[in-house]
């Protein structure tokens, strides 16, 4: 059963730092504050959460480095994270959840595991599912041309393209070839646009039409304007608004008491963590949080103990128990698209016991994350009131993952290499296009310049897309290297020819791979 109110208990933090010492902002957000005291497993389950008093851990270190044993008060502080929610399910179901830190900075308003969090793209899979209800109904099919179910607007005909068809299953996978990545977030006193004015990118809309720009089905893109579409069409078919049929088919069933689709989240709700900047400060004043009129893409406000709710009806739909889904959609739902690495809606990797379901969330001022195995049943649920909960939530995965013990994210060495190693690494490096895109998968479209250009840097490689920043790269040999450090790192290998020289480079992400050929005149022709 789900563990309600698990941070009630709650305890003054004081003594030391551990490894980077105390910091001014330790100070502000702990002294004299509170932090959620880490609940008791129940006698059939370990307490995982033990593993957040000095479990979190980077995901590489370098040969011979020791395990730092960071608490989570410790790296909510040093990332500038004023709170944080937590669920770990075990069987398909929540068996510890609470909060940790405080819902503003500054006072004493305790984060726990109802606290309202905004978690952006989150959103997407909450309202995947919602769709596949309707489907399991029979109200929609997944294979339907969406325009036939569209009244209010239409996605626009593309005579550019053999096929411009899109369906649910497209939407839902981003393989729609649909425009527009992620929406703007709007301030409190900002005007707030139409679905329809989204869709077509006209003010007070932040953002370009969505419009088709690939033949649909051919490639991934991920595309927060597809599922926006998605969202009409739940609305024009049902002629009600998302909220009202998230709350039916979802919801309601499976006992989200806390969440909504409500956008501006209405103060009356309560007990909401607040918008914080970088710097742990607070942000989106005077209402202290901002507003997501996209709602299927990233407008949900929820908790951990509501996600962690979700996240076990979708693990017992797939195993057959429950009812939330029939397992057959289930199946579907957590099985890639190709050439995605999506399925409708979450994101897939892993085999066996380490075959898991997930997917982000990243608004201004907030950072979630949702994962589920397949298999178990195991699951976590994270929730952060700060954009520093992105580098957070990797640590956090981290330990509860090695808690759980699915090696899911087990710990990589890097290794030292003098620079000479790698010093004609240099150059750039051009996508080739020719790969078809059942090879380059979930990268298919994934370097919207198709150029690289290596360098190095205080003696390390670094790679740069276009105008964008330079990135340090973590050598693992001397020819292959992880990008940098997030949830799905994409890793580099550099293929040296028979003379010894460098002619190419492969980026991987899962079973997903692209290829860039060093420009010509850079090696000597094969």
């Amino acid at each position: 059963m789900h563990t309600q109110a698990l941070s009630s208990a709650r305890k003054h933090v004081v003594g030391g730092w551990g490894w980077h010492g105390p910091s001014l902002l330790a100070a502000v957000l702990f002294a004299g504050n509170v932090l959620a005291a880490a609940p008791e497993a129940n006698s059939q389950t370990p307490n995982v959460f033990a593993a957040l008093e000095h479990g979190l851990r980077p995901s590489t270190l370098k040969s011979g480095e020791p395990l730092p044993g960071w608490s989570l008060q410790e790296r909510m502080a040093y990332h500038h994270v004023p709170g944080v929610a937590i669920a770990v399910l075990k069987g398909g179901k929540v068996v510890q959840a609470a909060g940790f830190g405080v819902r503003e900075a500054g006072t004493q308003d305790a984060v726990n595991a109802d606290t309202l969090f905004s978690v952006g793209s989150v959103s997407k899979v909450v309202t995947a599912a919602t769709t596949l209800r309707r489907v399991a109904a029979g109200k929609l099919d997944l294979d339907r041309d969406v325009n036939t179910y569209l009244t209010s607007w239409r996605i626009p005909k593309a005579p550019a393209f053999a096929q411009d068809k899109v369906t649910l299953r497209m939407l839902m996978s981003h393989t729609s070839g649909l425009t527009v990545w992620g929406f703007e977030d709007y301030l409190p006193n900002e005007k707030l646009p139409t679905l329809v004015q989204t869709l077509d990118g006209v003010a007070p809309a932040k953002n370009e039409p969505i419009r088709i720009d690939f033949e649909p089905g051919t490639r991934m893109r991920y595309s927060g304007g597809g599922v926006t579409v998605e969202q009409l069409v739940l609305e024009d078919t049902t002629r009600k608004p998302l909220e009202t049929i998230a709350r039916s088919e979802l919801f309601q069933p499976v006992g989200m008491r806390r969440s909504t689709f409500v956008n501006p989240l209405p103060a009356s709700l309560g007990n909401i963590a607040k918008a914080h900047d970088k710097d742990g400060q607070r942000a989106a004043l005077p209402r202290g949080w901002e507003t997501f009129p996209e709602q299927a893409a990233s407008g949900l406000w929820t908790s951990a103990n509501d996600l962690g709710a979700f996240v076990g009806a979708l693990i017992n739909s797939y195993q057959g128990k429950g009812g939330f889904l029939p397992q057959p959609l289930a199946l579907q739902m957590m099985t890639e698209v190709t050439p995605s690495l999506h399925g409708l809606g979450p994101r897939l990797e892993g085999d066996g016991q380490t075959r898991v379901f997930h997917h982000g969330g990243s608004n201004d001022s907030y950072r979630a994350w949702i994962e589920g195995y397949l298999e178990t049943g195991d699951g976590m649920v994270m929730l952060t009131n700060g954009p520093g909960g992105t580098q957070l939530m990797v640590e956090i995965r981290n330990a509860l993952s090695d808690a759980l013990g699915r090696g899911i994210n087990p710990l990589e060495r890097t290794v030292e290499l003098a620079p000479t190693v790698f010093a004609d690494y240099t150059g750039t490096y051009r996508l080739d296009a020719g790969v078809p895109n059942d090879l380059t998968g979930n990268l298919a479209g994934h370097f919207a310049s198709g150029t690289l250009k290596v360098g190095i840097t205080e003696g390390a490689v670094t790679v740069a897309e276009d105008k964008q920043s330079p990135k340090t790269l973590r050598p693992l040999s001397p020819t292959r290297f992880l990008g940098p450090v997030e949830i799905l790192p994409l890793r580099f290998e550099f293929l040296r020819n028979a003379r010894g020289q460098v002619y190419a480079l492969f980026v991987e992400r899962g079973n997903a791979r692209v290829y860039f050929r060093r420009d010509a005149g850079k090696v000597v022709a094969q």
